[in-house]
Order: structure tokens, then C-alpha cells, then sequence
């Protein structure tokens, strides 16, 4: 039986948005984070971080800064009990950054890419997945890899992206959430509980 996944953006949506997280200290989980991800494993789910970080491309930070930062996302959801399946980071950008980092790529959302090789190295089918997000780049990246379905938070940049984008019919996510439980609470309502079908 192929795997099921919700996809999460990381700022915004499972962490605190504070701008460029340049130091590991500086991550936050949301309150609704840990409970979010157990809720989802319980009913058969993978969860993957899905995050662009052109912060090192701009030279704000460093790739082991970044490492570090996921590492400290790793233990604080530990400590919590609960886990993410994978962690994806693309750390480029079409306009800035030295070369390796300065590039245009099928990664930085609002393309797929991450969704797509996610996808592929975890046995998930993104027909049967969903993407949640704080930005209107999340939506797009999970309609871009085919994803069943999108939800936007109105966490983080949320309540912005949507006045700014309250008019673009054609990129409307499949539904709006306050938070993520509540964005949980829908995913089971619309895609169902795996441990039905096991």
C-alpha cells in the first residue's frame, strides 16, 4: 500500500514565523505542532517539512546553521513525542548567492520539486497527499507536484498572503485554516483515516 503524507511548510506554519531563523535558538515550534503530527501518525500519515531557505544564498546563514536548526526541530518534536518522516530544505535562488547557491531549480517552492523527490525517496503517493501552508508559494507547490489537496494557514504570513491574494481565483487553496488543528481536523473529514483501510 503506497503512503500517504500531509506536507508542511516549516515557518509559519509547523514553527513560529521570526523572519530568517540565523540561529537554531531562534526556532519555535506552534503550539498545535506536536499534538498535529502524533494526530497524524496515529491515523497512518508521514509528515514531511517541506521549507525554502534561500537565507544561505543570500549569505545570512550558513548550510550547517541550517543543519543545526533541523536538529534542534528533530529534538524539541522528541521531546513532545512525536517526529516529522523527512525534512527538505532548498537553499537556493534564481537572483543572489555565490555559485552552487545562486541558480534557478525545480526545489524552491512555489515549484514541486521537494514534494516530488520527498515523494519518491518515502513511497508516497501525492495523489493521496495534501500541503499546508502560510503562503500562496505552499499552494502552488502542492498543486505543481499533484497533490490531492491544498489547505493555507492563516498563521505566519497566512492572514496577509490571503488580502493580498484575495482576488486569484486561480490558486485558491482547497480550504483555510486558523491553525493546524484545525487544518487536521479537515484532512481527516475530506482524505479519511488510513487505519480504516489497514
Amino acid at each position: 500500500m503506497s503512503e500517504r503524507a500531509v506536507f508542511f511548510d516549516r515557518d509559519g506554519t509547523l514553527c513560529r514565523e521570526v523572519g530568517y531563523v540565523n540561529h537554531p535558538s531562534r526556532l519555535e515550534l506552534m503550539p498545535d505542532a506536536a499534538v498535529t503530527l502524533r494526530r497524524l501518525h496515529e491515523r497512518g500519515w508521514r509528515a514531511i517539512v517541506v521549507s525554502n531557505q534561500a537565507g544561505i544564498a543570500r549569505g545570512y546563514f550558513t548550510p550547517a546553521v541550517l543543519e543545526d536548526t533541523h536538529r534542534r526541530l528533530r529534538r524539541l518534536l522528541a521531546g513532545a513525542g512525536t517526529s516529522v518522516d523527512g525534512l527538505y530544505a532548498c537553499v537556493h535562488h534564481p537572483e543572489v548567492g555565490p555559485p552552487g547557491f545562486r541558480r534557478a531549480c525545480d526545489c524552491r517552492k512555489p515549484d514541486g520539486g521537494m514534494l516530488i523527490s520527498a515523494a519518491r525517496e518515502h513511497g508516497i503517493e501525492l495523489s493521496e497527499s495534501v500541503m499546508v501552508g502560510d503562503s500562496f508559494k505552499d499552494v502552488a507547490a502542492g498543486r505543481a507536484a499533484g497533490v490531492l489537496k491544498t489547505v493555507l494557514l492563516r498563521t505566519g504570513y497566512g492572514r496577509g498572503e490571503i488580502l493580498k491574494h484575495s482576488q486569484r481565483t486561480d490558486l485558491w487553496p482547497d480550504h483555510v485554516a486558523d491553525d493546524l488543528t484545525g487544518a487536521a481536523s479537515w484532512i481527516f473529514d475530506v482524505a479519511g483515516d488510513r487505519r480504516e483501510s489497514r
